[in-house]
C-alpha cells in the first residue's frame, strides 16, 4: 500500500485535469443559459452530475493504483488533491472568460432580470423595495469586480466544496482489503 501512495499527486493531476475539463465544459453552459433556457438547465446537469465524477475518477483510483483496496484517509486526500486540481485548471479558463470573453454580460444579465422582476405590472408587495435595492447593491458589488477578483472568489469556492465533497467521496470509495484470515472480509 505504501508504494501505492507515490503515485497520489500523479492520479490527481491526471483525474483533476479530467474533472477541470468537464468543469470547464460545464461553466461554458452558464452564460450560453440565459440565451438558450435548455443549455441552463444542461448546465444544472453538470453541476448535480459533478460529484459522480468526482467519485467515478477516484474509483478508478482504487481500483487501477491501489489494487482494490484503499484506507478512508488516503481516499480523502486523493479526492481532495483531485479537486484542487480540476480548480486550478477551471481557475485558468475562469480568467480567460471573465478577462476576454464575458465583457460584463453576466452582471448586465443579472440587472436585466431584476429590473424585469420588479417592473412587472401587478400591485407591490409591502417591504420589496427593500429587496430590490439589496439586489441592485449587489449588481453593483459584482460589476466593481476585477477578473482577478472573480475568479478567486470562484477557485475558493471550488476548493471549499471539493474537500467537503471528498468526505463522503472518500467514505463511498474506501474498502479494506481483503484477507483470508478474516472470513467476513472475504464475503464482500
Amino acid at each position: 500500500m505504501a508504494e501505492n501512495r507515490i503515485y497520489i499527486q500523479r492520479y490527481a493531476m491526471l483525474f483533476g485535469a479530467y474533472l477541470g475539463v468537464y468543469w470547464i465544459i460545464g461553466s461554458a453552459l452558464f452564460p450560453l443559459g440565459f440565451t438558450i433556457p435548455f443549455l441552463l438547465l444542461l448546465f444544472i446537469g453538470f453541476v448535480i452530475g459533478g460529484p459522480f465524477v468526482g467519485y467515478y475518477y477516484a474509483k478508478n483510483y482504487r481500483n487501477r493504483v491501489c489494487g482494490g483496496s484503499i484506507s478512508f484517509s488516503h481516499a480523502w486526500v486523493f479526492t481532495a488533491l483531485m479537486y484542487v486540481f480540476a480548480s486550478l485548471l477551471a481557475a485558468a479558463a475562469h480568467y480567460i472568460y471573465f478577462r476576454f470573453i464575458d465583457q460584463g454580460f453576466l452582471v448586465d444579465t443579472y440587472t436585466r432580470m431584476v429590473d424585469e422582476l420588479f417592473s412587472q405590472g401587478g400591485p407591490t408587495v409591502t417591504g420589496m423595495e427593500i429587496y430590490k435595492e439589496q439586489m441592485e447593491q449587489a449588481c453593483e458589488q459584482l460589476s466593481s469586480l476585477t477578473p482577478i477578483e472573480i475568479t478567486m472568489q470562484l477557485f475558493s469556492n471550488n476548493i471549499f466544496w471539493g474537500i467537503l465533497l471528498a468526505i463522503p467521496t472518500g467514505l463511498c470509495v474506501m474498502k479494506k482489503k481483503r484477507t483470508a484470515d478474516n472470513p467476513s472480509d472475504i464475503s464482500r
